[in-house]
């Protein structure tokens, strides 16, 4: 695991990102349970807009209508957050460079639309714990998730668009898929010590 350089007193937004079925909405969960002193939890605004009725389809000019929407939510949702608890932590279930993976014109044209760049964006971030998808060890990814609509393949090529844009932050920490959930979640339950207790 790569080395994380700031401490608490520095983190104040952490982005829990990763590709589809990576564990990474349950390991939030968990996080917030064991880190309810010093974190709060920003729900994901994809699942929030899903779950409210956005569709989920493949055509080009919907995605866009659905990236640029989810983008929108993720920014004040956070600053929301932020308000709400300012002397937390906040743990962000996804950011808002994860719609540079899911644009269909890839991520250039992505953050120019948003009328920003990815640079501006990963700023946002103090940090950055990634969870790869466990369709890369092969292991099923459709596990009791209604809005997730990704096949093994998709699964892995998002994942990799999103490390591809993720891993330039520089305070970027990779949990590698496990064939244990469990070894994979003390993965990243050692990364959140470094950053929120600087153990």
């Amino acid at each position: 695991m790569p080395k994380i350089k700031a401490r608490k007193q520095q983190i104040k937004k952490i982005a829990l990102t990763g590709g589809p079925g990576g564990g990474k909405s349950t390991a939030a969960q968990l996080f917030k349970l064991e880190y309810k002193d010093f974190i709060s939890l920003v729900p994901e605004a994809a699942t929030l807009l899903f779950r409210g009725g956005f569709p989920r389809v493949d055509s080009p000019h919907v995605v866009e209508g659905i990236q640029k929407s989810i983008f929108h939510v993720q920014i004040n949702i956070e600053d929301t957050y932020a308000t709400l608890f300012p002397h937390h932590t906040l743990l962000c279930d996804r950011g808002t460079v994860d719609g540079g993976a899911y644009w269909p014109k890839g991520p250039d044209d992505f953050f120019k639309t948003m009328g920003t760049t990815l640079a501006n964006e990963l700023e946002r971030y103090d940090a950055v714990i990634f969870f790869e998808t466990a369709a890369a060890g092969g292991l099923a990814i459709d596990l009791g998730n209604p809005v997730r609509n990704e096949d093994q393949k998709k699964a892995i090529e998002i994942d990799l668009r999103l490390n591809a844009l993720w891993s330039k932050h520089p305070n970027f920490v990779y949990i590698k898929n496990e064939p244990s959930f469990l070894k994979k979640i003390l993965g990243g339950i050692k990364a959140m010590d470094e950053l929120v207790k600087g153990s």
